[in-house]
């Protein structure tokens, strides 16, 4: 690859996560500033996420892989995407809001499989070429949680007082367009299917690798990938305005650290996994949860603020060794006839159905904790996502067999 495309595709992820990163940290403490959502609203909101990850095979199934070039996809749904992110900076009511996150959710959530399929049409060994161009990426997500909180100090209490939180979203809409714009730059990646041939709704939402089923082990490892989400989406949901209502400086900055973290841990991930296997690996990720929401709970602005900052930094382990460990778990037993259909299915059913009931429960258990001035009792929300990793744990530990992982010849 040469240097003119690896930088095209730096920039591609660089951009593609600094969207995701610039607002979606800050969406709860932007809705209850602002525009006084309740707590189940919230959760309708991030909801969104759980719907574009459930719509998005069909887009790329139905649309990408048969009919257009993957760049010029990318670049039309951006260049909307900055369309509807200015609609909502200009919101000033909940109702009007939710139809625009929704669709704008509806299509960033696909541009994930795409800036991918781009990146893997360049090159000729992913596995060695693929991370380095990834982690601009993470560097990006970084980045727009630096400017919120460093540059802009969007987040400070006198900005959220005076509404600034809603200029998050105007910078998306910049960095939407350009990104949009500089798409149609990219090394062309034209469509892999084609046109003539059939694609059932199996293939497109790979409920061919539902054989995999009937694995005991699979099962099981299955069934905890969708539990688990249930306490991620209290963090995507709560973190930041629970960091922000406690009175953190610069919440939105520090909770950079978890990506920071992520990058290390992801390194660390190949040693722990050949040294301890996949069953103790993926145990010490679901442990991480929950050590991670009692730091939350006890934990303070003053002089206890090393545990939130702690909290923070263990989403490394938190979601690289669930996650990722998963997703190569994943890869291993599907073998190569049901790779792709594997992985999209597990993402349905993390992302999309693990996520949507998560982004409702904790809506509803930050209600029920919510105080007549507005604040709500942190400590006992965070209790639940603890005690459910807790539980998911022990279910995962007692029932999974230990096995090997290795490539199917």
């Amino acid at each position: 690859m040469n240097t003119k495309t690896k930088f095209q595709l730096s920039f591609m992820m660089f951009l593609e996560f600094f969207i995701w990163g610039g607002w979606f940290v800050t969406l709860g403490t932007f809705l209850g500033t602002n525009l006084k959502a309740s707590g189940g609203e919230i959760a309708q909101a991030f909801s969104t996420q759980s719907w574009g990850a459930i719509i998005a095979p069909f887009i790329i199934g139905l649309i990408a892989d048969r009919y257009f070039n993957a760049e010029r996809i990318l670049g039309v749904l951006h260049l909307i995407g900055a369309f509807l992110m200015y609609q909502m900076y200009m919101t000033t009511e909940f109702t009007v809001f939710y139809p625009y996150v929704l669709g704008y959710m509806i299509l960033y959530m696909p541009t994930l499989a795409l800036v991918n399929s781009i990146s893997f049409n360049q090159m000729k060994n992913p596995a060695k070429e693929f991370s380095p161009i990834r982690v601009f990426g993470t560097i990006g997500w970084i980045i727009a949680g630096l400017v919120i909180s460093y540059v802009f100090l969007w987040d400070s209490p006198e900005s959220l007082e005076a509404g600034m939180l809603k200029n998050t979203f105007l910078m998306v809409a910049i960095a939407s367009a350009i990104l949009g714009l500089f798409s149609f730059t990219l090394p062309k990646t034209p469509p892999r299917v084609d046109k003539g041939e059939k694609v059932t709704l199996s293939d497109i939402l790979g409920l061919d690798a539902l054989k995999l089923l009937k694995d005991k082990n699979f099962l099981v490892f299955f069934m905890a990938s969708v539990l688990i989400c249930i306490p991620l989406a209290f963090y995507y949901q709560n973190a930041n305005p629970f960091l922000t209502e406690i009175g953190l400086n610069n919440p939105t900055g520090k909770m950079t650290i978890g990506q920071a973290s992520e990058v290390l841990f992801m390194l660390l991930l190949p040693f722990f996994f050949t040294k301890f296997g996949f069953k103790k690996t993926i145990l010490v990720g679901m442990l991480a949860w929950t050590v991670r929401y009692l730091l939350f709970a006890y934990g303070n602005a003053g002089d206890l603020a090393f545990m939130l900052i702690l909290g923070i930094a263990l989403h490394g382990i938190c979601y690289d060794f669930f996650f990722v460990s998963g997703q190569i778990y994943t890869d291993t037993k599907a073998g190569e006839k049901y790779k792709s259909a594997a992985q999209g299915l597990i993402t349905l059913a993390t992302y999309g159905v693990g996520m949507l009931i998560g982004f409702w429960i904790a809506g509803q258990i930050t209600d029920s904790f919510l105080l007549e001035d507005g604040t709500h009792t942190w400590e006992k929300i965070w209790i639940y996502p603890a005690a459910f990793a807790a539980v998911v744990f022990v279910l995962f530990a007692v029932i999974f067999k230990n096995e090997k992982v290795e490539y199917k010849s």
